[in-house]
């Protein structure tokens, strides 16, 4: 368990991190959304009382290639009933039909600390719109990245395709 300036918890749900608020039930939630399909981890994506829209997707560009991990530009929750961050439409660049890669999320502190990492998970788009969700409990305003393994360096790095909603 990690926490993050005092709200988050990561917390592994069936293979899947999760961040949740610390010392909440929220856990049971969580586990009791995971589902299996045919060896595809899927979640339904949580939601809040807040008055703002459901999840919204983006396409955040790349930020930089480090350790065998391409990570994205930084990316701000928006105010919005969605407290889920997942991952859907995954494709290599050079593969389409490779449609599996390994995400996780790099939550950055706003005192510009080291960032705090959830649990690599493995996502799937067989099924365009399908999303497996890669934490929850994530506040409004919460800055991250989102990180995949490459699983390959030459003749260039590996790029995947992906849209993320937050």
């Amino acid at each position: 368990m990690t926490t993050t300036a005092g709200f988050l918890t990561a917390l592994t749900v069936a293979g899947t991190a999760a961040l949740v608020p610390a010392g909440t039930a929220q856990a049971a939630t969580t586990a009791q959304a995971t589902t299996t399909h045919a060896g595809t981890t899927t979640h339904s994506v949580g939601t809040t009382a807040h008055s703002a829209g459901p999840c919204a997707p983006t396409q955040p560009g790349t930020g930089f290639y480090a350790a065998g991990r391409v990570a994205s530009a930084p990316v701000t929750v928006p105010a919005s009933r969605c407290t889920t961050i997942a991952v859907s439409h995954i494709r290599d660049a050079a593969d389409p039909d490779d449609t599996c890669q390994t995400f996780l999320l790099a939550f950055l502190s706003p005192t510009g600390g080291d960032p705090t990492y959830t649990e690599p998970v493995e996502a799937c788009s067989p099924t365009p719109g399908r999303r497996t969700v890669l934490a929850s409990g994530v506040p409004d305003g919460t800055v991250f990245r989102v990180l995949y393994q490459v699983d390959y360096i030459d003749p260039a790095i590996q790029t995947v395709k992906y849209t993320a909603w937050r």
